[in-house]
């Protein structure tokens, strides 16, 4: 790895730096060109990376590892062909040479070629003398391509051969999340903190992974260690009075909740949860204190904006909630928490203008729930607006093609359109059970005049 607070590297940058300020043009050897770009690299510099290689290749036009660098720079560039040329190039005089392999990997994980940058890497595995970095780069590969089994492997070498690399225990609680298996990330983390048992983060996923299983008395000893390893680890404190407060120590939560504040800056999550657990000791005052500081703290937080106009809805003050509801979609316009929550108040309201379009806002999102769709149906259909049901059903209807509901609300609408053929073909009154014909009297009650006669027209 380079040292970068080496004498002789930081006299090379030095040196080069001076260079570029005047019309001179310095000689360095092939190794200080090398030094000089990988340390630019390094720290993001690509500008500086490029100025040095350019030069470094005038000087040293033949030398492998410049060539190298500068396939790596296009790479970063996306110039993927040129790269190639360059790897192919340097492949032919030095066919065993790992880094080849694990840039070609590189262009094919860029290029959404898993299967080919896993082979690849395989190749430079076998080359390798140091596996570390490549079995990360497999696990991750193998990730992308969600072979969970696959990438556990290679993050379970890298965890044994460093128990120490988090990143890797991240990547491997993943997988062991998308696998179901909750033992055996039990089974790793004690592994880790066998090796360190002073290992906060540890401490703080087994407790996640343990409270997900239900071993809530073992989750809250887990989180105990990981303050006592670091009495700063706010994320510790604020799983910690998650579960105190599921199981119904309110106080306790608040507790953790306030030293949480006081390890890191303010946060929109820990405020709103403090007020939650007021609202839930019946302490209104302070809930709102804390729903008010949460939002203050972070505008954009959706779930501030939804307890407080909840709290405001619970204390049947309609007008504030609807006040705060107004606030949170200036700043959340797009939040279909927030829409969702909308449609709900303004039903209390019995605002049926200001639910519909809170309806048709949440469709224009994106979000097609077949419960959400069947209620705006419902509501449209219950202001006579038949077009527009029509249109909302048989748009759902290509999201969820059988579904028998969908078609009864069309086939209701279509008579009231006037379009008595296309709505008995939705309605099949031949075959209509004795509950969907209760369906759809309930919701088009001038129905009742139609016989099974009508059918026929």
């Amino acid at each position: 790895m380079l040292n970068y607070n080496s004498e002789e590297i930081r006299s090379s940058i030095t040196k080069f730096e001076q260079m570029l300020k005047t019309n001179h043009t310095y000689f360095f050897d092939a190794q200080e060109f090398e030094d000089i770009v990988v340390h630019y690299l390094g720290f993001g510099d690509h500008q500086l990376a490029k100025s040095a290689l350019k030069i470094g290749m005038e000087q040293h036009p033949s030398n492998l590892e410049l060539i190298l660098l500068q396939s790596e720079v296009f790479i970063l560039d996306e110039k993927f062909d040129l790269a190639i040329d360059l790897l192919d190039y340097v492949e032919n005089i030095l066919p065993q040479n790992e880094e080849i392999a694990l840039q070609k990997a590189t262009i094919s994980s860029k290029k959404g070629n898993h299967k080919d940058s896993i082979e690849l890497l395989h190749i430079a595995l076998e080359r390798s003398e140091d596996p570390f970095e490549i079995w990360n780069l497999l696990g991750m590969e193998h990730l992308l391509a969600e072979e969970y089994e696959q990438a556990e492997y290679f993050f379970k070498n890298c965890l044994t051969d460093n128990p120490e690399d988090y990143p890797s225990l991240y990547n491997l609680l993943y997988c062991y999340e998308q696998l179901n298996k909750d033992e055996e990330a039990i089974k790793s983390l004690n592994e880790v903190l066998q090796s360190d048992p002073f290992s906060e983060i540890a401490w703080h996923q087994l407790g996640k992974v343990l409270s997900k299983v239900g071993k809530i008395k073992e989750a809250l000893s887990a989180y105990d260690f990981a303050i006592i390893s670091d009495d700063t680890f706010t994320g510790a404190y604020i799983e910690k009075g998650k579960i105190l407060e599921s199981i119904g120590r309110i106080n306790e939560a608040i507790e953790n909740y306030e030293v949480a504040l006081n390890t890191t800056d303010p946060s929109a999550f820990v405020f709103q949860r403090i007020g939650k657990c007021h609202e839930k000791l019946d302490n209104s005052r302070l809930a709102l204190q804390f729903y008010l500081k949460s939002i203050n703290a972070e505008p954009s937080n959706e779930k501030s904006w939804e307890s407080l106009i909840n709290f405001y809805i619970q204390q049947k003050n309609l007008d504030k909630a609807k006040h705060y509801l107004t606030n949170a979609l200036e700043v959340n316009n797009d939040s279909i928490r927030i829409w969702t929550k909308s449609i709900d108040l303004y039903d209390k309201l019995n605002d049926k203008e200001k639910t519909i379009e809170s309806y048709q806002k949440i469709i224009e999102l994106g979000v097609f729930d077949i419960r959400l769709i069947k209620k705006y149906i419902d509501l449209l259909i219950s202001c006579n607006n038949w077009s527009k049901a029509y249109e909302i059903a048989k748009k759902g209807l290509e999201y969820f093609p059988e579904n028998n509901d969908l078609k009864l609300r069309i086939g209701g609408c279509c008579i009231n359109l006037n379009r008595k053929k296309e709505g008995f073909r939705y309605l099949n009154l031949h075959s209509i059970s004795l509950n969907n014909i209760k369906t759809v009297l309930h919701l088009f009650p001038d129905l009742k005049k139609i016989t099974l006669k009508n059918s026929k027209n």
